[in-house]
């Protein structure tokens, strides 16, 4: 084994442990503002299951998108009764 097939396999060992890391990392994010919105008390029901959905179906980008809107912006929701 030459020093670059030594070095190329470090390499991706440190590339695949710090995708592992953030894969992680944005696993959590995901988790915690999913249990936010689903404790949170918003001005419509309808909203609330709006947003699961997106957290559902666009994964990290719909959390970052609530995120966003809903907890730094809007506490009480984006729409009004």
């Amino acid at each position: 084994m030459g020093m670059m097939d030594l070095m190329t396999w470090q390499f991706g060992f440190l590339f695949g442990g710090a995708m592992f890391i953030f894969g992680l990392i944005a696993l959590v994010f995901w988790i915690w503002l999913l249990i936010d919105c689903a404790k949170r008390k918003f001005r419509n029901n309808i909203e609330k299951v709006i947003w699961i959905v997106a957290f559902v179906f666009l994964g990290l980008l719909g959390a970052l998108v609530y995120l966003i809107a809903i907890r730094m912006y809007n506490h009480s929701g984006l729409f009004k009764r």
